[in-house]
């Protein structure tokens, strides 16, 4: 639970490159409106603008577009100290445009608060703070020093340029906060829909500890019997050589205790192999024929159909340790589901995508039943299964950032597996 925890957490995490490229996608907005309005009152309105340093103001903005996004191709993480600088930059050249266009008595002078907004989105409580008080003190500055604007040849209707320019103003603002606003609800949906898929798993990863503990202590108790068993086979064949019924019986019984050490020695040696989280070189076509001569190893009966891409078979691949216990896992719930039917046919497809590798276990069963799902089973539809098996393939596949998928049809169920290809060796 303390990795869920954690994970959480970082789903929370601080979002300073996204408020680094919102700023840098605004940028060129505000250097177009401030040219824009710009032009409008100096060239209809007949208004004397100090035209220099606000044209200084505007290449200022445009410049640091380029540089913003050229900072953003970088894909060293964007700490909270270099966010904070963008803004306060932000808020410095909307003050420089306000001052020499009437201070605080300027209509657009509320856009201060948008810089506020989105850092708050974003940053931390205390870098919200630091933020709200540099907005806050260019605000008080511009009421008392400003560059006054002359008097507008408007007979008398200088107020309603104001009520214009509050307007203008208005409509900026709601449209940038519906457009952040509806961001910030569509990015809290994603964290919920990652918290749940992670409660989710973290239940199932419990419930595979909780079985896996048990099956370590279950080998680690089994293999005294195995070896007192192995150890008392031969006894009983010494003095009956002429039964030959007895001595088939003692071959037969030694081979299945042989078989259960071998198990048994596999299991340990897959766990030393998952810890040492080693990845193995082969190329996909020797990997599907290995993976189908252990399936047939354990079920003579199964009659298995493979199918590699010719394109993608001598493409070698590297393959985590877990991946061949999931596809064994896979293949013997697609036997027993072909069983159930009459049929002895298991389906093992496998390709190469890119950077994917795709494989596709399929059987000609009934499918899926309603209440056996690929995310969670926990009932078994056979008789004596335990209802842990895709459980496990899944959360192993899944270990591996990779993907299953099952979909069902009247031809049985195909159970995708999709999984990086990680290194070419």
């Amino acid at each position: 639970m303390l990795r869920f925890r954690q994970r959480v957490a970082e789903s929370f995490s601080f979002d300073a490159r996204a408020l680094v490229t919102t700023i840098a996608w605004l940028r060129p907005c505000a250097a177009i409106g401030q040219a824009t309005a710009i032009a409008v009152v100096v060239g209809r309105l007949h208004v004397a603008l100090p035209l220099i340093p606000l044209a200084v103001g505007i290449a200022v903005l445009i410049l640091a577009t380029p540089v913003a996004f050229l900072r953003l191709r970088n894909a060293r993480p964007v700490g909270e100290a270099e966010a904070f600088v963008h803004v306060a930059f932000d808020i410095l050249m909307l003050g420089w445009a306000l001052y020499f266009t009437g201070g605080a008595s300027n209509p657009f002078i509320t856009l201060l608060l948008v810089p506020v907004a989105l850092t708050a989105a974003a940053l931390s409580g205390k870098a919200t703070a630091v933020v709200t008080a540099l907005a806050a003190a260019v605000y008080a500055i511009l009421i008392f020093a400003y560059a006054p604007l002359p008097d507008m040849p408007m007979h008398g209707n200088e107020f309603r340029l104001h009520l214009t320019g509050m307007a203008i103003n208005f409509m900026i603002a709601v449209l940038l906060l519906a457009v952040f606003v509806g961001r910030m609800s569509a990015s809290l949906n994603t964290q919920r829909e990652a918290i749940r898929r992670l409660h989710e798993r973290a239940l199932r990863d419990e419930s595979i500890l909780a079985i896996a503990t048990q099956a370590a202590g279950a080998a680690h108790q089994l293999n005294t019997p195995l070896s007192t068993l192995r150890t008392l086979l031969p006894e009983l064949e010494r003095g009956r050589e002429a039964d030959a019924a007895l001595r088939a019986d003692v071959k037969v019984m030694t081979g299945e205790v042989e078989r259960c050490r071998g198990i048994l020695r596999d299991m340990v040696e897959y766990g030393r192999q998952q810890l040492a989280g080693t990845a193995q070189a082969t190329a996909l076509g020797d990997y599907v024929r290995e993976s189908v001569d252990r399936f047939r190893l354990l079920r003579p009966e199964a009659e298995v159909t493979t199918q590699v891409a010719p394109e993608s078979r001598r493409q070698r691949i590297a393959v985590q340790p877990g991946l061949a216990h999931a596809l064994l896992n896979l293949m013997q719930n697609a036997l027993d589901a072909s069983l159930h039917n009459g049929s002895h046919t298991v389906i093992l497809h496998a390709a190469i995508d890119g950077s994917r590798v795709e494989f596709v276990i399929g059987d000609h069963g009934d499918g899926l039943s309603a209440h056996r799902t690929v995310s969670l089973p926990t009932v078994s539809d056979k008789p004596d299964g335990l209802g842990i098996g895709l459980a496990l393939a899944r959360s192993t596949i899944e270990r591996m950032h990779g993907e299953l998928h099952a979909r069902s049809d009247a031809g049985g169920t195909f159970v995708h597996v999709t999984l990086p290809r990680a290194e070419r060796a």
